[in-house]
């Protein structure tokens, strides 16, 4: 089945009235944006891969939970980011986070201080260092904050869409984000600190490290 005119609530249907195909043409649209995803939270392509196989079974065998309350593909993104955690929980193992997958903002914070070093050599070394202190500052997130922070400033989603996948009121997403970025603030500021004997200023109500995109 090849028909990009059925709507995803169509194919659903079809699916749940048995036609195999439906479910066939369910993973051609969405395994991209699944592996992707997932590439964003276990940032591990094997994990990823784990993780999109168990939400394909999990819409699968769950596909009559689905109600048409919301988008489709909110409620499998959904399903994303619940694997995604019960893999990084199983594994108990840290992800990188690359440099290149964050805000511009929180790039800007990290690398644009007054740490200035002559060896480009030793510039390298800064850089590996800032990205191990990245990872665990991102992977320290209490689970609710870092899907809010991983869907809104390292995926680009909206405030909507970011509420739609995590069940959450716009309300709600603008608070957990602006509190995973005050904890991520504060755990690049000690390093910071550490590396240049320098206090870094915190404040509580500023949005420094990331623009608020419009939801």
């Amino acid at each position: 089945m090849k028909d990009s005119k059925i709507s995803d609530v169509g194919l659903v249907d079809l699916f749940k009235a048995g036609q195999q195909e439906a479910f066939e043409e369910i993973i051609a649209r969405y395994e991209t944006k699944v592996m992707n995803l997932a590439l964003r939270f276990t940032r591990n392509q094997e994990d990823a891969e784990e993780v999109m196989q168990d939400v394909f079974t999990t819409v699968y065998r769950k596909i009559d939970g689905f109600r048409g309350q919301s988008a489709f593909s909110s409620w499998l993104y959904r399903i994303v980011v619940n694997a995604a955690f019960m893999k990084l929980r199983k594994r108990k193992q840290s992800h990188t986070v690359s440099m290149d997958d964050l805000a511009p903002a929180v790039k800007q914070y990290c690398m644009e201080r007054d740490v200035v070093a002559s060896s480009h050599s030793y510039n390298i070394a800064v850089t590996h260092e800032l990205q191990e202190v990245l990872q665990r500052a991102i992977d320290k997130l209490p689970d609710q904050y870092r899907a809010v922070f991983v869907l809104r400033d390292v995926d680009g989603l909206s405030n909507q869409e970011t509420g739609k996948i995590l069940d959450l009121s716009i309300p709600a997403v603008k608070s957990r984000l602006h509190r995973s970025r005050i904890m991520l603030r504060k755990r690049l500021a000690r390093y910071y600190e550490d590396f240049t004997g320098n206090k870094a200023v915190i404040e509580e109500n500023s949005d420094e490290i990331s623009t608020e995109a419009a939801a």
